[in-house]
């Protein structure tokens, strides 16, 4: 099993391909909906996803990630992250979703946490992650049902006094609790520590707190047991917060995630598929570049798991209309492509032709 999940793992940080994060809680994916005033139901999500994960289909003839884009996003994603609703459903043609994604050449994923609650003991509005209760009977469910890794994000603050102590250790035991769980049902585990773009501070706070926030993370792991070699990590990039005065440079970017990275993961790790966390779309893939043109001979694949920042302008296009649903699929596939692109840090500005 051990050789089996780091294959896995191995996979999905593929050189030049990132991971589709359409893992949104019912909650989230409602207020996106609500942006382009269409209400939430099974069906409404299920035809929006059904775009996306149709977008990764296509012919073996492919593309360079330098070059043109295909006409299928086989060559851009390695993996998806489904919602457990997402799990279940099926094509209006009747296929699983599920077999969507491996005839695309995917591998499916499952969010597994039970998303965030107050924390006894932290700082104002620090948050723990729920849902080891029962998560072995869980895990070993979704495995049944075709997931072959798991996802568990944790939240960090920056502010005075946080991310605090209690935040910090609390949430990185609930994470290496869940990556020996998921490790011992044969799932690979992503590892979601993300330290909040929210806020005032200034870069070096971000790098200070998310290398505090690593440090404890990987020393939970290894006490659990856990097989580093079989873990993805899921990091924020190092940033200033959203409301600082000014915004970063992707060179600032790079420079402070990699010397944070190299300071606490430890170098058998496969790959580190970073979350967009609230950049936008471009932002964050000129950061992923810049990251990628830095990182020379980086122990680990340095590639992308994003949600909002690959599926923002797909969810705009189809505006919830069968009619846009290929427009939707291009949009899709289109940010993919300049992502893949950023994964071997082959990305220019002048790439940023939307689709037409």
């Amino acid at each position: 099993m051990k050789h089996d999940l780091r294959n896995i793992a191995k996979r999905m940080v593929a050189r030049g391909k990132g991971i589709l994060a359409a893992d949104e809680s019912l909650g989230t994916i409602e207020k996106r909906f609500a942006a382009i005033k269409l209400a939430s139901s099974e069906q409404t999500r299920r035809d929006y996803r059904e775009i996306l994960l149709r977008a990764l289909e296509g012919g073996d003839e492919g593309g360079d990630a330098q070059g043109d884009a295909p006409a299928n996003g086989r060559e851009y994603v390695s993996g998806v992250i489904l919602f457990e609703e997402t799990l279940c459903q099926h094509a209006e043609d009747g296929t699983a979703l599920v077999d969507v994604i491996r005839n695309a050449g995917a591998l499916p994923g499952i969010k597994v946490d039970r998303g965030l609650v107050p924390l006894p003991g932290g700082g104002e509005g620090e948050m723990r992650t729920r849902g080891l209760s029962g998560l072995s009977s869980r895990l070993r469910i979704q495995s049944a049902r075709g997931a072959l890794f798991a996802k568990w994000r944790a939240v960090f603050h920056i502010g005075s006094d946080m991310p605090s102590n209690c935040a910090i250790q609390t949430n990185s035991k609930a994470l290496a609790v869940y990556a020996r769980q998921c490790q011992d049902v044969g799932l690979v585990p992503i590892v979601e520590p993300e330290v909040l773009m929210q806020g005032e501070h200034g870069i070096e706070q971000c790098a200070m707190s998310s290398a505090a926030v690593l440090n404890s993370v990987f020393a939970a792991l290894q006490s659990e047991g856990v097989d580093l070699e079989a873990v993805v990590l899921k990091p924020n990039m190092v940033t200033s917060g959203d409301s600082h005065s000014r915004r970063d440079t992707p060179e600032e970017v790079a420079e402070h995630t990699l010397s944070c990275l190299r300071a606490t993961v430890p170098a058998f790790v496969p790959g580190i598929a970073f979350l967009s966390g609230g950049q936008g779309d471009v932002e964050a893939t000129a950061n992923l570049n810049a990251i990628n043109a830095l990182a020379g001979k980086a122990p680990w694949m340095l590639t992308f798991s994003f949600g909002r920042a690959l599926q923002a302008a797909a969810l705009r296009v189809w505006g919830g209309k069968r009619e846009n649903a290929a427009a939707a699929g291009a949009a899709f596939l289109h940010r993919a492509h300049m992502n893949a692109a950023a994964c071997r840090g082959a990305w220019t500005p002048d790439m940023e032709t939307p689709p037409q």
